[in-house]
């Protein structure tokens, strides 16, 4: 148990980060009238976790599927 939560962290935290550096990409000055303020570092930083937190979820449950699937073959 405690080892399958050390996971979901770490996989939350990686996760974060890439969406972080993802979004780095995405031209924000389109629709943000300051891009470059903190207002708007604090939107990608949201941005980043609610991402990160969606594709580390979706892995996680995957994950614990394909567990259950297990038990069809037992």
């Amino acid at each position: 148990m405690a080892i399958e939560g050390m996971i979901n962290i770490m996989l939350s935290l990686v996760f974060i980060g890439l969406s972080f550096w993802a979004l780095q990409a995405f031209r924000f000055d389109l629709f943000l009238s300051e891009a470059r303020g903190g207002r708007a570092r604090l939107l990608q930083v949201f941005l980043a976790i609610v991402i990160g937190h969606g594709v580390a979820r979706f892995f996680t449950d995957y994950y614990g599927w394909t567990q259950m699937l297990r038990q069809f073959f037992v």
